[in-house]
C-alpha cells in the first residue's frame, strides 16, 4: 500500500512541478532555468519544515510520510533537470550564468531548507 501512497504522492509532485514551469515560462525569456530553481528552493523549504514539523515528532504514519517525503516533494524537486540545464548552459558557453545557476541553487536550497527546518522547530516549541 505504501507504493499506492508514494506514487500517487510522486504524481501531484510532478503535477506541481509541471505547473511551475508553465507559469514561469510565460514570464521568464532569459536564458536562466528559473522554474528548476524555484522547484528546487522551495521543496528544500518543505522538505526542512516536513522532517522537523512532522517526521521527528512522529505525527504521520510511516506510509504518509514516505508519500509526502520521497513521492510529493522529491518528485518535486529535480537534480537532473538542475544537472542537465547547467550543462546545457555551458554548452551554450553561457559560463557566468551557469555558475550563477549553480550557485544560487546550492546556496538558495541549503538557506531554505534550514528555514523550513527552523520554522518547524519554533511551531514545534509553541505547542510544548
Amino acid at each position: 500500500m505504501i507504493y499506492v501512497f508514494v506514487g500517487l504522492a510522486g504524481a501531484l509532485g510532478a503535477l506541481f512541478r509541471y505547473s511551475i514551469s508553465i507559469s514561469t515560462a510565460s514570464l521568464w525569456f532569459f536564458p536562466f532555468p528559473l522554474a528548476t530553481l524555484l522547484a528546487n528552493i522551495i521543496g528544500c523549504f518543505m522538505l526542512g519544515w516536513f522532517t522537523t514539523r512532522i517526521m521527528k515528532q512522529n505525527k504521520v504514519s510511516k506510509p504518509l510520510a514516505a508519500a509526502m517525503g520521497t513521492g510529493l516533494i522529491g518528485s518535486f524537486t529535480t537534480f537532473s533537470t538542475f544537472s542537465v540545464e547547467t550543462v546545457m548552459l555551458l554548452e551554450e558557453k553561457l559560463i557566468i550564468t551557469a555558475l550563477l545557476y549553480v550557485v544560487s541553487s546550492f546556496i538558495g536550497g541549503l538557506l531554505f531548507a534550514w528555514f523550513g527546518y527552523q520554522l518547524g522547530r519554533r511551531r514545534e516549541k509553541s505547542y510544548d
